[in-house]
């Protein structure tokens, strides 16, 4: 559990509730937190599914794991430590869009099962999908655009996921998505038709 150390802080209630946000918006706010092993295709996964929302007219937005070092996480790194600061606040983010309405899709390596079940806590039950991007770390470590699995198995990159730091495959998620099995247009379709399924977006 995080400290609260400001003290005499009121929540404020805003006037418009989220039912109203999705009301307007015609589908309902949720997170899709994609989680897996570097370069397993979150990111490339995330950008098509919003992607496809936005051609639906529906308002949702990545929240990607390097994009939000560069500015909010700038000052943390890759330990065990850092990496749970890291979630706890994404996860508080994530909680902040989708009671705006907006469908949010995550892209974290999210490596502990305890962060990522904590920030699912954070939210009502049907709000909030786990999504497995299930890939062989051999299949992972081909097709690394960055060449960071090369340099982790020689030393050069500490504290990486799926060589020096472990990664906890998810117990119970909602979707496992085999991105080493089928193409992306394919992984899209399966999370976009169970977004269908959960009434979270109407059906074309």
């Amino acid at each position: 559990m995080t400290e609260q150390k400001a003290t005499n802080i009121t929540w404020h209630q805003s006037l418009i509730t989220r039912a109203d946000r999705e009301e307007r918006n015609r589908h309902k706010g949720a997170i899709l937190w994609l989680t897996g092993l570097p370069s397993s295709g979150k990111s490339t996964l995330a950008h098509e599914i919003e992607r496809q929302l936005f051609q639906r007219s529906c308002n949702s937005y990545v929240l990607d794991g390097d994009n939000v070092r560069h500015g909010l996480n700038k000052n943390l790194g890759f330990s065990p430590e850092d990496r749970k600061e890291n979630i706890r606040r994404l996860g508080e983010v994530a909680k902040l869009f989708a009671d705006a309405g907006v469908i949010v899709i995550t892209a974290f390596i999210s490596p502990y099962r305890e962060d990522r079940d904590s920030a699912r806590a954070l939210n009502e039950p049907g709000t909030f999908f786990e999504i497995f991007c299930k890939c062989s770390a051999g299949e992972c470590e081909k097709r690394d655009p960055k060449g960071l699995w090369q340099k982790a198995r020689k030393g050069e990159l500490k504290e990486f996921t799926g060589v020096s730091a472990p990664y906890e495959d998810p117990e119970r998620p909602e979707i496992v998505v085999e991105t080493d099995q089928h193409i992306l247009e394919e992984c899209a379709l399966q999370i976009m038709r169970f977004l269908e399924d959960q009434n979270i977006i109407r059906r074309l």
